[in-house]
Formats: C-alpha cells, structure tokens, sequence
C-alpha cells in the first residue's frame, strides 16, 4: 500500500470514529432528557380553596389533580409548557352532605363536567425565583384568563412550586339558582396550589 492509500485509509477511520462518538453523544444527550422529563408528585402537592359563606371562611381542597402537560425551565420561562386537571368530584370540605351538594348542577355538575383545567399561555420571570404564570381555567365549559404569582423552592430533586389567584365563582356558575347571591356565599374565592415536580432544572 503506497503512503497516499495509507492517509486516505487512516483518514477514512479517523472520521469513522468520530461519527461513531458524535452518535453515542447524541444517544446519551437523548436518553438524559428522557430520564430528566417533569413528572408531578401528588402525594407532595396540594389544591385547596377558602370561600365564605355568611361572612364565615369555609376550607376546602381537592384530592385529585393531574399535570398531562408538564415542560417548565425556569431558565427559559417563556418557552415553558402546563397543564393541570382537577377532578372536582374529589372536593373535601369535611362533611358528606356539603360535598353531595356540591356534586350537584347548580354547583360543579361534576356529572357534565368532571374536571377544571388550566392551560398556561405564558410563563415569565419576576427575579428570586418567583415567576407569573397566566393562562385560562376552564370550568363547566366556561373558560376565563387567570394570572397567579408563583416562588419556586428547591430541596434535592423536587421543585415545588407555591401560589394562588382569586377565583370569581359566578364567572363559571358555581353556586348558581338560589346560591347566586353574594351576600350568602361570597363571590370571591381564593385558590391556593402547590406543586411538587420532578425533573426541573436547576433554579
């Protein structure tokens, strides 16, 4: 084999080799992202609510919720992606004949319209590690824009996210018929959220 041969043939491996590292990279950047993806951890996560009813504040949460869409990198907040579903037929308010009547079409109607869903539309930075999400939330197949103010905390591999926004009850015709007047049960309720996530980035 003549010298120009032996290059062309060394040249040739040398080239091999580094296609061959380039895909093992890619795989590996590939299968980091896969293991890294945001999953939402219910047993550390919470959905509740205050209203009032006669001037008095009434508790209450919700034990089932779901993230179906979850992609939130607080270094590129704009280009982030949520969704959450509430099941409202999972309400705790602590007693059995309120939760029945809250099941019921002047309430949820949870029979026609099992969940609630937030759909973020855009996500952007405050500094210090709060963030303003906005979005709709969609109940009873009405659908209005929220904005809620959210801080992120960080210990070991779970982020949690903490924050509320006031909800305006006759927007979505909870509490409709006799239930519509104010003065019995407040117009304005207030919903609190915190979401433990797996897989975020580092703040």
């Amino acid at each position: 084999m003549n010298a120009n041969a032996l290059s062309s043939t060394t040249f040739g491996l040398r080239i091999t080799r580094l296609a061959v590292s380039g895909l093992l990279l890619a795989t590996a950047v590939f299968a980091t992202a896969a293991q890294a993806q945001q999953r939402l951890l219910p047993q550390q996560s919470e959905v509740s609510f205050t209203s009032r009813q006669m001037g008095v504040p009434v508790d209450g949460r919700f034990t089932r919720f779901a993230a179906p869409v979850m992609d939130f990198n607080p270094k590129n907040p704009a280009a982030s992606k949520m969704s959450i579903t509430v099941d409202l037929a999972s309400v705790s308010i602590g007693t059995k004949e309120t939760e029945a009547e809250l099941a019921k079409p002047g309430w949820f109607d949870t029979s026609r319209f099992p969940q609630a869903t937030f759909t973020a539309t855009g996500v952007k930075a405050l500094g210090g590690n709060r963030f303003e999400v906005t979005g709709n939330l969609a109940i009873k197949g009405a659908s209005r824009p929220i904005t809620m103010p959210v801080t992120l905390t960080q210990a070991g591999d779970v982020t949690t996210a903490s924050g509320s926004f006031l909800l305006r009850r006759l927007d979505f015709k909870i509490g409709d018929g006799e239930w519509n007047d104010p003065s019995l049960v407040a117009n304005d309720v207030v919903v609190r959220v915190r979401f433990a996530l797996s897989g975020v980035p580092k703040l």
